[in-house]
């Protein structure tokens, strides 16, 4: 069995009621559900929330909520790794056998079935480790630099001062969208930057990590526009 888990706890603190309140006319959340059901990759979508609100929006929209997320797991600095080893083993205990698991984010309304396709193949065809959705840095961060009143200003990298920025290594983050691994990696990996990861790279313009109302502002401008 292959299955989408979609965290989406209750508490948010930068934009409260983050993965509920309305995005170009619609629930946030429901962006994210509605990607991974039309991707048609995945036997059972689950959505692993601490919140009665969003698991009767999660449910109206087609997903699964099985149980609720504990509150040690639904705090400010629980992290993506440990919710889904959680959602993995309270699922085989009820006698689900997986194989395949994509974390899917609540906030990817830039995110399409397509895309989630598309990677979902790439990881199936090169499996081993995670597949991690990913894009490059707008500017080289070589040539980035730090600044603070008492020690002025520093770069990153001083010794690359001098070279020109089309000689630099491409670097790349996190799109925080979505990950692919197999079942007996995400139960057991403490970490899921490893040299055994991969990446699926994403257009700029299908990126945007929502935060502030800035943010989320900036990421309608694109919905609207791509």
């Amino acid at each position: 069995m292959n299955i989408a888990v979609i965290p989406a706890r209750g508490g948010s603190k930068r934009i409260p009621r983050k993965n509920l309140k309305a995005f170009c006319g619609r629930p946030m959340l429901n962006y994210a559900i509605e990607a991974a059901i039309s991707s048609e990759l995945f036997d059972r979508v689950i959505v692993s929330t601490d919140d009665d609100e969003i698991a009767a929006l999660a449910k109206k929209s087609g997903a699964e909520v099985p149980f609720r997320r504990s509150a040690k797991l639904s705090n400010d600095h629980a992290g993506t790794l440990p919710v889904i080893q959680d959602t993995i083993q309270r699922l085989e205990e009820d006698g689900s056998s997986i194989e395949m698991v994509s974390c899917i984010y609540p906030t990817v309304p830039l995110l399409s079935g397509k895309t989630l396709r598309l990677a979902g193949r790439d990881f199936l065809s090169n499996s081993g480790g995670f597949l991690i959705a990913a894009t490059e840095f707008d500017y080289p961060v070589q040539r980035g630099f730090f600044f603070s009143e008492d020690r002025g200003l520093q770069m990153l990298f001083p010794e690359e001062y001098k070279t020109r920025s089309q000689d630099l290594q491409p670097v790349f983050h996190d799109a925080g969208q979505f990950y692919f691994a197999a079942n007996s990696t995400w139960i057991n990996s403490s970490r899921m930057y490893t040299e055994n990861s991969r990446l699926f790279l994403l257009p700029k313009n299908k990126v945007c990590d929502i935060d502030t109302m800035e943010d989320w502002e900036w990421a309608e401008t694109l919905y609207q526009k791509f």
